[in-house]
This record gives structure tokens, C-alpha cells and sequence, in this order.
């Protein structure tokens, strides 16, 4: 098993940066593809971004494309989201996710374990 916890999330302003982590327990973390996802208020929850368990893999939505970078630092267990030129339809619950061994995957029903999230807030 592994456990998640999301941190980094915050309050910023239109065209500003924030980078989110998501701290893994777990000596097989490696082994873990990573997603994030993120939900809106009255919205579902929507894909943003996946790394491989290699972590030579990554894959992006097409709304962050660009402007989210997503790594992973095996090492630390941690997976980070660099986001930049946020915009205010950036704001959302963000939350990470994995499962073993996946290939990338944007459906959140692969995905096994989840962070509890953390609050982004764009402000125009």
C-alpha cells in the first residue's frame, strides 16, 4: 500500500506559479504511476497530468499543456506539479493519485490510492 499527502496548494494571482507535492510512504514508490487530478467546485474531477512509473513517461490535459510541469523524485518519494501561468479556471481541489505499475491512465477509476487534496485559488 501507499499513502499520499498532497501539500503547496494556496492563493495566487492570475498568471502566477504555485508548485504542488505529493509526499509517498512506501519503499516501492517507484514502482507507482502518478496522477493529478483536480475538481472544481460543482464540477467532476477532471485529469491534469501523469507520470510514469518509470518516470520517463509523462502526459498532460490539453487545458495545462504548456503552462504544468509534472516530475517525480524517486528518492524522496515525491511527486511534484510545477504550475505556471495559472488562470483563474485553474481553481480547484487538486489531488494526487497512483496505482502500481499503471500505464498512464486519465480515467481516476485506475487509480488506486489518493491524497486528500489541496486547495488552488487563481484570483483575476
Amino acid at each position: 500500500q501507499v499513502q499520499l499527502a498532497e501539500s503547496g496548494g494556496g492563493l495566487v494571482q492570475a498568471g502566477g506559479s504555485l508548485r504542488l507535492s505529493c509526499a509517498a510512504s512506501g519503499r516501492t514508490f517507484m514502482s507507482y504511476t502518478v496522477g493529478w487530478f483536480r475538481q472544481a467546485a460543482g464540477k467532476e474531477r477532471e485529469f491534469v497530468a501523469a507520470i510514469g512509473w518509470g518516470g520517463g513517461t509523462t502526459y498532460y490535459a490539453d487545458s495545462v499543456k504548456g503552462r504544468f510541469t509534472i516530475s517525480r523524485d524517486n528518492a524522496k518519494n515525491t511527486v511534484h506539479l510545477q504550475m505556471n501561468s495559472l488562470k483563474p479556471e485553474d481553481r480547484a481541489v487538486y489531488s494526487c493519485a497512483a496505482a502500481w505499475k499503471l500505464n498512464i491512465a486519465t480515467d481516476p477509476s485506475e487509480y488506486n490510492y489518493w491524497g486528500q487534496g489541496t486547495q488552488v485559488t487563481v484570483s483575476s
